[in-house]
């Protein structure tokens, strides 16, 4: 799991059939790996702010099926000591 900022979001039209309805938001890690990623959003993060997101089958739980790699499981209430 990694924390991140949410710094944008991706727009798609035609997506995989399970992720119809989901929202893609592009985030940018704080410290380590510094490439963004994109990640799913089913808990409704805004642009700013800072994120948990968990990676490969941790990303999948409750889309067994789905083509996720990330998604954001939290948002940072307290990113004062970030």
């Amino acid at each position: 799991m990694i924390i991140g900022k949410v710094i944008g979001s991706v727009v798609s039209t035609r997506k995989n059939e399970s992720l119809v309805g989901s929202k893609f938001m592009i985030v940018e890690p704080t410290e380590g790996k510094k490439e963004k990623l994109i990640a799913v959003d089913n808990i409704g993060a805004g642009i700013g702010e800072y994120v948990l997101v968990a990676l490969g089958s941790a990303a999948r739980v409750g889309k067994e099926n789905a083509p996720i790699d990330a998604a954001i499981v939290g948002i940072i209430d307290d990113s004062t000591k970030l």
